[in-house]
């Protein structure tokens, strides 16, 4: 018989099988009627859980905002930052706006870690101890970005709120020296958003990784310490001990945000004879390269923290 008269051939319970039926069968059994089913379904779930990880830094950017720290964020950069202009900008002349530059980088590598460390430590541990987190899991979401979501949403408010508290200090620096002053200060502000930003990485995974929030809390603080003041002096001690070279250094203020932000703040000033510039070249460091680590320092911690939440016991 013919493949033409097959079209015809009479089925086992006495039918008939069509050769131009729309559902052709595959070699596992299935049709691909149903693989462009579950592709147009791969392609929905793919939809489904982009949406859901801005719906989830959406609800964190509200969440945060309505418990009102980012105001006081907004309060404590704008009295900072207005303080430091204000006595440190008063006698008009450019030296005295590389002072208000050298001040804002030597406070700010205390004040900013901080600032981001005490934003972030509760953001898993804290959802897990109010059971809002088994509630956001039992969606159809996965844990890593419920992780990326809530670092996401609390880095905006984060970035806004200080960026508000740098207007002040922008006014009264325009006032006092002149619009001259503004890339400079931008340029100082931005990378004071960048440094918290990837400190609130940080935080994010010290809160994956904690069991309590108030062993969050603990190594926060720890973590503070240590890069605001331990790292530079046990850096300095193994430069000047081992007689290190500028490789060592190089890889000393990278390891450190904090250094990193100090870094590129002292750059837009000559605070220094030679200016600080020189002492990126001897390091073999440009801005942008500080300004890179930086932002490595913002996405490391989170991935990392979106790989250990998988470990976690909910």
């Amino acid at each position: 018989m013919s493949d033409g008269e097959s079209s015809t051939d009479p089925a086992p319970d006495g039918g008939v099988v069509a050769v131009d039926a729309p559902a052709t069968r595959l070699h596992d059994g299935g049709t691909e009627e149903n693989a462009t089913t579950t592709a147009t379904d791969d392609s929905a779930l793919a939809r489904l859980a982009d949406s859901s990880l801005l719906t989830i830094a959406r609800r964190e950017y509200r969440l945060a905002v309505r418990s009102r720290w980012a105001l006081g964020v907004a309060l404590l950069f704008g009295l900072f930052t207005a303080a430091v202009v204000q006595f440190g900008a008063s006698s008009v002349g450019p030296g005295r706006f590389d002072a208000v530059i050298a001040t804002i980088a030597e406070l700010g590598v205390y004040l900013v870690p901080l600032t981001a460390l005490a934003v972030g430590y509760d953001a898993i541990v804290g959802a897990d101890e109010r059971g809002s987190l088994e509630l956001l899991l039992a969606l159809p979401v996965t844990k890593g970005r419920v992780v990326v979501g809530t670092a996401i949403g609390r880095a905006a408010v984060l970035s806004g709120a200080m960026l508000l508290g740098f207007v002040p200090g922008a006014l009264l620096t325009v006032r006092h020296i002149g619009l001259a002053s503004v890339g400079p200060y931008a340029a100082v502000a931005l990378a004071a958003v960048l440094t918290a930003c990837a400190m609130l990485g940080v935080a994010v995974l010290v809160s994956t990784v904690a069991r309590t929030k108030t062993h969050a809390l603990g190594a926060a603080l720890a973590i503070w310490l240590w890069v605001a003041l331990l790292h530079d002096l046990v850096a300095l001690g193994a430069v000047a001990g081992f007689d290190l070279g500028s490789g060592a250094i190089a890889a000393a203020i990278l390891l450190n945000p904090v250094d990193c932000f100090r870094v590129l703040a002292l750059s837009q000033v000559d605070v220094v004879a030679g200016g600080f510039g020189s002492v990126l070249a001897q390091a073999g460091l440009t801005a942008p390269m500080v300004a890179a680590a930086l932002a490595a320092w913002v996405v490391v911690p989170v991935g990392i923290a979106t790989k250990l939440i998988q470990r976690r016991r909910l």
